[in-house]
């Protein structure tokens, strides 16, 4: 009983955790960056449909009439035509090989190929794509563990080499980012991840850039979106902070009392050499109790004399 009670308990955290990583999961632009599928299936259609109509009502002129070698002549044509005519959108580039060897990169708009001797087999991408992407509980070089949210922008420079170099470049980019994110993430501390974002997003850069190279993809940008500390260590981090602070706050304040000392000190010299200066002090003083007070101040003749220069004797 006590084995199923405590997976019951670590359920909602999982749950939670897999939440998090399928919501980053859906900004990935694979499921998402075409907008009719069907477009090349319509397309072949309608040709063959003009292509079937046309020829079979040629072949009729030709011959006088409609029989079975007509209507069979025009099926052939319409389906030639439909193997040989095809169209790419504004932002994909096709791959065409002829008896399995690479032989050309067609569109966008309207390509040709050979029937029955070149086929396109794929499709790339050009736009700009986004991958979201994470590591889950990943140790630092403090022996924190993290949890790291980061999405990566791409795109294809290169269609050759992204359909030919690699399976699925969409998979490769998103594993390549993992990995770099793991290996960046386990040689910094804490203190490096969550103050100097911005040094970890090149970094990233640099690494994918590094890895996607070679397959004709070029990296656009890395931006870390989230990083998840446990609650236990966000206390002691913030402890730390604040006693961090305290400490600084204690420094400035030491310093600003020395030099007040020191301005002292200085100002204690001059009026022990200059009497008419320390006498133009305290009046000074005087006088700024007086505005302070809003009222008067009654100084005993005995006070006031000293406020009179001492004269020689003749």
């Amino acid at each position: 009983m006590e084995p199923s009670s405590k997976k019951k308990g670590s359920a909602p955290g999982s749950r939670a955790a897999n939440s998090r990583y399928s919501e980053i999961e859906s900004i990935n632009s694979p499921r998402t960056r075409h907008v009719d599928d069907n477009t090349g299936t319509v397309f072949s259609a309608f040709v063959f449909a003009v292509s079937f109509v046309t020829t079979t009502a040629l072949a009729a002129l030709f011959v006088g009439g409609v029989d079975i070698w007509t209507l069979c002549f025009g099926f052939f044509m319409a389906v030639l035509a439909a193997s040989s005519i095809h169209v790419a959108t504004q932002w994909e580039r096709v791959i065409v090989l002829r008896l399995g060897t690479f032989k050309r990169v067609e569109g966008p708009g309207l390509y040709f190929t050979i029937p029955f001797v070149e086929r396109a087999v794929l499709r790339a991408d050009m736009r700009t794509m986004l991958t979201g992407f994470g590591a889950e509980e990943t140790l630092t070089s403090d022996l924190v563990p993290v949890d790291v949210d980061a999405a990566v922008f791409w795109m294809v420079w290169d269609p050759e080499k992204a359909c030919m170099e690699v399976e699925n470049y969409y998979d490769a980019v998103s594993m390549a980012a993992q990995t770099a994110l793991r290996d960046a993430i386990g040689r910094k501390s804490i203190s490096d991840i969550t103050v100097h974002r911005d040094k970890l997003d090149q970094e990233l850069r640099d690494k994918i850039e590094e890895k996607a190279g070679p397959w004709g993809i070029s990296i656009i940008s890395v931006e870390i979106r989230d990083i998840v500390i446990p609650k236990e260590l966000q206390r002691d981090m913030a402890a730390a902070a604040k006693a961090e602070r305290e400490k600084d706050a204690r420094i400035i304040l030491a310093e600003v009392e020395k030099d007040v000392a020191a301005m002292l000190l200085e100002a204690t010299e001059i009026y022990r050499e200059d009497d008419m200066a320390f006498e133009l002090r305290s009046m000074h003083l005087l006088n700024e109790g007086v505005k302070e007070s809003n009222g008067t101040l009654v100084i005993p003749s005995a006070y006031s004399e000293g406020f009179k220069p001492s004269r020689p004797a003749r």
